[in-house]
C-alpha cells in the first residue's frame, strides 16, 4: 500500500461534562512534523497523543486540532443540596435578626456562586475518550491516504510507462544516426587532415563514436524504470527511495540529451525530462 502525506478526518464523543473534537490533517513535509492545538486543561495528554500519531505516520506535518466544549449551567446542571440547604439556614437566620430584611428569592440563590454544579469529567476519562478518539480519526485518516496513494501510485505507473516508450521508440534510430553522424565526420576529417592516414581518422571517429554512444544511458534507463516499478508494487514509505530514483532518471535523460546526435533522440529527451518532472512533484507528496 502506498500512502500519501497528504490527508484529513475527524471524530467527536459526547460527555456527561461536554463535548470532545478531533481533526487531523496533514501535508507533505520531510520529516515528521506534529503540532497539537488543545484547550490548556487537556495539555496533560499530549505526550500520550503524539505517540498514537508517531505510531502510525513516518512523514508528513501534521495538524491535530482538539476542541472540549463543557456543558453549560442549562444543560445538566444540579443543584448543589449542601449548599442549598446552608442558604436556607442562613436566610432564616437573617429574617429572624432584622425582620424587614428581604427573603432571598429563587434568582438570588440560583445567582450563587455553586448552588449550580455542572458535571465534570475524570483525568482518567479525559485521557481514554481523547484516545479513542485519536484512533478512530487516524483509522480514517489512514484510509484516505492510502486512497491518494493509490491514485499517485497509478500516476507514476502511466509515466513509468510513457518513459518505457520513449526509451523503445528511441533505440532503433541511435546506430542510424551515429552511423550517418560518423560518416559526416569522416569527410569532415578527410578535408582537414588533406589526405591523411586513415589510421588518425579511423582512430578519431572511433573516439567520438564513444562519446555519442548512448547504449548504457538506455540501459541504466530501463534499470530505473524497473526498480520503480519493484517499488511501487512492494508499498510501504518509498517516497525518499523515489526521490532518488528521480535523480538517477533526471540525469541519464540529461545525458541522453547532450550526446544525441538525432532530432528524434533530443524530442525523446526531453519529453522524458519533463515526465520526470511531473513525477518527482508527486513523488513529493509521498510518505
Amino acid at each position: 500500500m502506498i500512502l500519501s502525506m497528504t490527508g484529513y478526518a475527524n471524530a467527536s464523543a459526547e460527555l456527561d461534562s461536554g463535548s470532545l473534537t478531533l481533526d487531523v490533517r496533514s501535508v507533505n513535509h520531510r520529516y515528521l512534523d506534529i503540532q497539537l492545538r488543545m484547550p490548556d486543561e487537556l495539555r496533560g495528554f499530549e505526550s500520550a497523543l503524539r505517540e498514537a500519531i508517531s505510531a502510525q505516520l513516518q512523514r508528513g506535518k501534521v495538524e491535530c486540532r482538539i476542541n472540549y466544549a463543557a456543558r453549560s449551567a442549562k444543560s445538566g446542571a444540579s443543584l448543589n443540596q449542601g449548599l442549598l440547604q446552608q442558604l436556607a439556614a442562613w436566610n432564616k437566620e437573617v429574617q429572624a435578626a432584622l425582620p424587614d430584611a428581604q427573603g432571598l428569592s429563587v434568582a438570588d440563590v440560583l445567582r450563587w456562586n455553586g448552588v449550580l454544579e455542572t458535571p465534570t469529567a475524570s483525568a482518567d476519562e479525559l485521557r481514554d475518550t481523547l484516545l479513542r478518539l485519536m484512533k478512530t480519526a487516524l483509522q480514517e485518516f489512514s484510509a484516505s491516504r492510502a486512497r491518494e496513494g493509490d491514485k499517485l501510485k497509478d500516476f507514476l505507473l502511466q509515466r513509468v510507462d510513457k518513459i518505457e516508450a520513449l526509451r523503445t521508440a528511441v533505440m532503433p534510430h541511435v546506430p542510424a544516426a551515429i552511423a550517418a553522424y560518423e560518416q559526416k565526420i569522416t569527410a569532415r576529417l578527410r578535408e582537414a587532415i588533406q589526405g591523411g592516414d586513415d589510421e588518425r581518422v579511423r582512430q578519431e571517429i572511433s573516439l567520438y563514436a564513444s562519446k555519442i554512444d548512448v547504449d548504457e544511458e538506455l540501459s541504466r534507463l530501463a534499470s530505473h524504470l524497473t526498480e520503480m516499478r519493484r517499488i511501487l508494487t512492494q508499498g510501504g514509505a518509498v517516497g525518499k527511495r523515489l526521490d532518488f530514483l528521480m535523480q538517477e532518471l533526471n540525469r541519464e535523460a540529461n545525458t541522453l540529451g547532450s550526446k544525441s546526435v538525432d532530432a528524434e533522440v533530443s524530442r525523446s529527451a526531453m519529453e522524458m525530462k519533463i515526465l520526470i518532472e511531473q513525477m518527482r512533484e508527486q513523488i513529493q507528496n509521498l510518505e
